[in-house]
């Protein structure tokens, strides 16, 4: 059985963020094949990752050869740091698809790089990433970046269970 699993702000190639984001990383190279190997780890390669932006700093080369190297069906929602590059260009490197608008994910969750405006009066929940450690308060976030979860991709049932109450999962 396949899974969706989610993720964000690898920032492949940016070797600033291990000190900007006190990740456990003596370069950039090692960052890159720890966090390979934690996403293929967890990912098999008929499964979905929904990947919330921020992927690469890298040439269209670089990311390319890790794109192919990751499994799964990889759909890429444009972060900030990676609208400086068109759709097409991802499409490229080898995301199977890129949305440059955050997207709905079975009819209750929001998708999207950075936190959208969310009250506590919204059923919803707000699936992003862009924050890095940080976390917003309530059950209306969900953060994915990789610093929350040991550099590795989550499953949508992670998320499920942890946001929504067994009682309403009926």
């Amino acid at each position: 059985m396949t899974k969706s699993f989610f993720t964000s702000d690898h920032h492949f190639g940016h070797k600033n963020i291990i000190d900007f984001e006190s990740r456990p990383f003596s370069h950039g190279e090692e960052m890159t094949k720890s966090m390979i190997e934690s996403w293929n780890s967890a990912v098999g390669k008929e499964d979905k990752v929904f990947h919330l932006g921020d992927f690469s700093f890298l040439n269209k080369e670089k990311t390319a050869d890790i794109v192919t190297r990751l499994n799964g069906y990889k759909f890429l929602i444009l972060g900030n740091h990676d609208r400086g590059r068109s759709r097409s260009w991802w499409l490229d490197v080898g995301f199977d698809e890129v949305s440059e608008h955050p997207i709905i994910y079975n009819q209750f969750f929001f998708l999207s790089h950075e936190p959208m405006y969310m009250n506590k009066h919204m059923p919803y929940v707000n699936v992003h990433g862009h924050i890095h450690g940080q976390k917003y308060e309530g059950l209306n976030y969900f953060n994915v970046c990789v610093e929350h979860w040991n550099y590795t991709p989550i499953t949508f049932e992670t998320i499920r269970d942890l946001v929504v109450p067994n009682e309403e999962q009926g």
